[in-house]
């Protein structure tokens, strides 16, 4: 057994008896000026150190008693004689049963003798194998490794976490875990060759500067591409479990760094054969709309990467990853041709795939979104700054059918350098962006004039539907800025699924919990203005147009050919047909433009576009704020 911290025990200094026995005899009485010490635990006497008579120093043991395979020492609470000794070796003694008596009465500073009697400097063996153990697995011990990154121009597994977390803020779980392979390699092999197994995993904060420890907690896992091409081994996937399952108990958000290669084969040390019965992908996929999920990838990301990046509510790729649910040896063992592994779903794909979120130039930048991502779920910033408002009265044309820069909107309504826009390789006829107004997050989501004049065709119905899913899981107000002519139509739209693409807007945002704020900039216009708004003008807190706005059931001209074909074809010269055309167009949108909808309460008012901040602040105190995610059955589709 082990040995226990000392414990002093007195049964006084009196003269008084002592009972030294399970049976209750009596012993010798105790003279005036002696001290007894006594056995803490009921147990058997191992080890009598002393002799009457002998001269002892503080801190010395003189007996040491066993009780539970456990060890108490008895020990000299000051320097003195001993001037009786009551057990012998093999001695049973009851608790309280006196051990030694010493002519010992003075104070005793058990504080102080327990520091004299450590040396805080020393390390002792155990400690010192375990230091070294931990010590081996930092970089610096690792030189072959950390060359292998900096060929390639990217960071280690431990620099990315160093610099996602807050200082000193990593604890990091399963340090010590090795490769299921002892069958096959010797633990010192093993140690070398897959420290941590792959997987650094482990919690911290993140942004506590800003938000405070509470909101600031989180979970990281990175896979380790220098151990085995980041795969994931039996005791990876058993540390990955064990994590999730704390994420999801404790409601952590998790980063999820998800380089590697998938599935591991030649692990060893297990029972079973394909290993398909794990928790590591429903794991994942059950902390969906629970916690925030981020993913970020650099480099080559395959199969159960692959499968555990795509459950994230946001991924994150530098330029140079390539992300597919099979590598290059998969591809060719199942007969499908020879790849290179940057020709399998490289960022040029997946980002115009909608794969992708944010496309960023390297590791760094990719960390520094995700701490910006983060952000927008941990709350409002107390500081902000904007440019004047005033210029947003002058960013969308006068001229009607003019195009312009929706992007440079957004960037003028929300505070300085507080946008990331999401998904903006995949369908360019919607944007989607976390924004803050005045220091509080809101999802944006806005018609581009700039492609097919701002119609919303099948994959911007996607990318506006999952958007506001995420909006919603995250609870954050969302703010819909309008310029639609409507839904996209004709027979190639008709190919790409449009009825039910579209659809999904409808009945995505009928199902919100978060406020729904339209900005109607210009054309609002059919069915896909109402999508725009929620599925109604009425269904937002507010609806409102710029001066610039104008409104009907469709396309003014268009409205026009096909409400007045007759009257139109019965006009012969084709110059009048053309001016008569003219003028039912220009009546048409004096009765549609913003002001006469407002007039007739389709709309809740027309504004002074340099007012649109105040009046999302003041739409957004009105309504009860949300609180993002949690165990509300809701997951956040991956598409």
């Amino acid at each position: 057994g082990g040995i226990s911290h000392p414990t002093l025990y007195f049964a006084g200094n009196t003269d008084s008896t002592v009972h030294n026995s399970e049976s209750g005899d009596t012993a010798t009485a105790i003279p005036d000026g002696t001290t007894a010490l006594v056995s803490p635990v009921q147990g058997r006497v191992i080890r009598v150190a002393v002799s009457a008579g002998q001269p002892v120093s503080a801190g010395m043991v003189l007996a040491v008693v066993e009780a539970m395979k456990m060890e108490f020492e008895i020990t000299a609470p000051s320097a003195g004689d001993v001037t009786q000794v009551m057990v012998n070796e093999g001695d049973a003694v009851a608790e309280g049963a006196a051990v030694v008596a010493l002519n010992n009465s003075g104070a005793v500073d058990t504080e102080s003798q327990s520091e004299m009697q450590h040396d805080l400097d020393w390390i002792r063996e155990d400690l010192a194998e375990a230091l070294a153990r931990h010590e081996r697995l930092e970089d610096h011990c690792r030189p072959e490794a950390v060359a292998r990154r900096r060929k390639t121009g990217q960071r280690t597994a431990r620099e990315n976490l160093n610099d996602l977390l807050d200082d000193n803020s990593f604890v990091e779980y399963g340090a010590l875990a090795l490769a299921a392979r002892r069958r096959r390699m010797s633990e010192a092999e093993l140690m070398d060759a897959s420290p941590a197994d792959g997987l650094l995993a482990g919690i911290g904060t993140v942004n506590s500067a800003k938000f405070g420890e509470e909101r600031a907690r989180c979970m990281a896992l990175a896979y380790d591409y220098t151990v085995f091409a980041g795969t994931q081994g039996v005791m990876n996937h058993k540390k990955t479990d064990r994590m999730l399952q704390l994420a999801d108990r404790w409601s952590l958000p998790v980063v999820l760094f998800a380089e590697g290669g998938g599935g591991r084969p030649g692990d060893t040390d297990f029972t079973g054969v394909a290993g398909l019965d794990c928790h590591t992908f429903a794991a994942m996929a059950r902390l969906s709309g629970r916690v925030p999920l981020v993913g970020i990838v650099s480099g080559r990301c395959f199969a159960g990467n692959a499968a555990l990046l795509g459950c994230c509510d946001v991924i994150i790729a530098t330029r140079n990853a390539t992300v597919g649910m099979a590598g290059p040896a998969m591809i060719e063992g199942g007969g499908l041709g020879k790849f290179r592994p940057e020709e399998v779903g490289p960022v040029s794909v997946q980002s115009a795939n909608g794969v992708i979120d944010i496309v960023v130039e390297d590791e760094a930048e990719a960390v520094e979104i995700a701490r910006q991502y983060l952000g927008y779920c941990q709350g409002r910033l107390a500081s902000w700054d904007v440019g004047d408002q005033r210029v947003l009265r002058h960013l969308v044309p006068e001229n009607r059918v003019r195009a312009y820069d929706m992007r440079q909107v957004i960037r003028a309504l929300a505070d300085t350098d507080s946008v990331i826009e999401l998904r903006a390789g995949f369908a360019p006829g919607m944007l989607t962006a976390l924004v803050r107004i005045e220091g509080r997050p809101f999802g944006l989501m806005a018609n581009n004039p700039g492609h097919l004049g701002g119609a919303i065709d099948a994959e911007a119905g996607d990318k506006a539907a999952r958007f506001m899913r995420l909006c919603n899981a995250m609870g954050l107000p969302i703010v819909s800025l309008c310029d639609t002519p409507g839904f996209m139509v004709g027979p190639d739209a008709e190919k790409q699924a449009t009825v039910r693409r579209v659809s999904s807007m409808f009945v995505t945002a009928a199902r919100l919990n978060v406020p729904f704020f339209t900005i109607v900039l210009r054309k609002g216009y059919g069915l896909g203005a109402q999508a725009m708004a929620a599925g109604s003008f009425h269904s937002p807190v507010f609806t409102i147009g710029w001066p610039s706005s104008e409104f009907g059931a469709m396309g003014l001209e268009g409205a026009v050919r096909l409400g007045y074909a007759k009257e139109l074809a019965a006009i012969e010269n084709e110059q009048d047909r053309q001016q008569t055309f003219d003028r039912m167009v220009a009546k048409a949108y004096e009765q549609g433009k913003g002001l006469n909808m407002a007039s007739f309460l389709e709309i809740d008012g027309v504004i002074d576009p340099a007012e649109t901040r105040r009046w999302l602040m003041r739409g957004a105190q009105a309504t009860s704020e949300k609180h993002g995610f949690g165990d509300n059955g809701h997951f956040i589709d991956t598409w």
